[in-house]
């Protein structure tokens, strides 16, 4: 009995475990998913953009470095120096020294040092730092803003896939339903067998476009759920529709933001200071640096602040140091003209950047407004194709029209849908790419 007891225990035991397996692995269903919220997750799941953000870290912190470069340093100094004598080694007798890299046989050194260089070339660091960092911040803003590109592009990839697979369910549905009228009518008479082979092939290929959009969807999902989730098969929701359309802003409004806020024009002008500055700071090599330095502590035989003799160990020094550079190998000659390379090199960047802003932005308000009217254009296609669809019903209902006639309605009208979303998604897309350009953009 109290075998069975203990079986009876474990068989439940187990049952509330494996049920506990069960509910902790059951994919929880998020919060809906807004546009803003898809482009603030992807931010922290891209590797892109975080290696522009570390870029743009790193040159922060190297700023601050540069800096405190121009700052006194303070160093508090340690050391104990021993040098050989002139006395007995075994009876080590403290007679004066028989090297004199030391003052003494022993000597103890703990001071406060502050040091103070002044130069041209420190200065010149601390402002290439500054312009080495405006340029990161700005190629920053570029990984963000083609980061909100390609999260929109999934994030309305997927609201495509919906609308498509809405549309192959209804075309699924009309054929189907023709199938039966196509039955009907040759069970009265009225149809022949052809008609209903022809039917039941389109309800076959709808079935076949069911599933591939099925699977579109599926992959669209996925794809944008890499970007949102650490387990992209997490199921979610969209807010946004594509029936949504945002308006086109005019074309003066855009050049004007793109001149003002393109952060790859920005991040080249940046190079480009970054590059002048450089040449200033190589050729502060033929010149000079001032170095300053004060120390107060103990340079003493004994570490101790007075002396056996009543002496007073603790004390100061002063000194002022200034190299001229006289010959070099022409090394510094060398760095000149690599710095003045890289300058013109920059010089040459700018110029492409600023011709290849100007085509871009024509190019994107280009697609962005022949996008936004053929998106009319295909819903006047719509209707159309809805609206004839319809008649070809009717016409093949009162006997006058063909199974060929509704089979290219059918498709005609597929075909009509497809295209708008497809047309919507371009206009969004084509939008984003504009907004990279003005900074107007999520």
């Amino acid at each position: 009995m109290k075998r069975l007891l203990h079986f009876v225990l474990a068989v439940v035991a187990s049952a509330g475990w494996l049920g506990s397996i069960s509910l902790s692995q059951a994919p929880a269903v998020s919060a809906p998913i807004t546009l803003d919220e898809a482009i603030s997750r992807a931010q922290k799941a891209d590797t892109a953009y975080a290696a522009a953000q570390t870029a743009a870290d790193v040159a922060q912190a190297q700023r601050g470095i540069a800096r405190s470069a121009l700052l006194p340093g303070v160093v508090y100094h340690n050391q104990f120096l021993y040098t050989q004598g002139q006395g007995d080694a075994i009876t080590q007798t403290t007679t004066p020294v028989r090297f004199i890299a030391n003052n003494n046989v022993h000597e103890y050194i703990s001071q406060g040092s502050v040091t103070q260089t002044i130069g041209g070339a420190s200065i010149t660091a601390y402002r290439k730092a500054n312009a080495d960092a405006a340029v990161a911040r700005a190629l920053l803003e570029v990984a963000r803003r083609g980061l909100v590109v390609a999260a929109i592009a999934n994030y309305y990839g997927v609201l495509a896939a919906q609308s498509k697979l809405a549309v192959a369910r209804r075309a699924l549905s009309e054929a189907e339903r023709f199938f039966t009228i196509t039955q009907q009518r040759e069970n009265g008479g009225e149809a022949a067998h052809a008609d209903v082979v022809r039917a039941d092939l389109q309800v076959q290929q709808r079935q076949r476009d069911l599933n591939d959009a099925e699977l579109a969807l599926d992959k669209a999902r996925l794809d944008l759920g890499v970007l949102l989730f650490a387990d992209p098969s997490t199921p979610y929701e969209l807010t946004s529709s594509l029936e949504q359309l945002p308006p086109l802003p005019q074309q003066s409004d855009v050049e004007a933001a793109a001149k003002a806020n393109n952060p790859d024009l920005r991040a080249a002008l940046e190079q480009v200071r970054s590059a002048g500055l450089e040449v200033t700071a190589s050729r502060f090599g033929y010149l000079p640096d001032l170095v300053l330095n004060v120390s107060y502590g103990i340079d003493a035989p004994q570490f101790a602040v007075n002396g056996p003799d009543g002496i007073r160990n603790l004390g100061y020094s002063a000194s002022a140091t200034l190299d001229i550079p006289v010959w070099d190998w022409l090394a510094t000659h060398q760095k000149v003209r690599q710095s003045e390379f890289r300058r013109v090199q920059a010089n040459v960047e700018l110029t492409v950047t600023q011709r290849r802003l100007l085509a871009s932005l024509r190019q994107l308000y280009d697609e962005a407004s022949v996008s936004k009217i053929q998106i009319t254009l295909l819903d006047r296609s719509v209707a159309t194709a809805a609206d004839t669809l319809r008649l070809t019903n009717m016409r093949y209902s009162a006997g006058e029209g063909t199974v060929l006639e509704i089979v290219d309605a059918q498709s005609s009208l597929v075909l009509a849908e497809a295209s708008r979303t497809d047309g919507i998604v371009r206009y969004f897309t084509a939008l984003a790419n504009l907004q990279t350009l003005t900074g107007t953009m999520p």
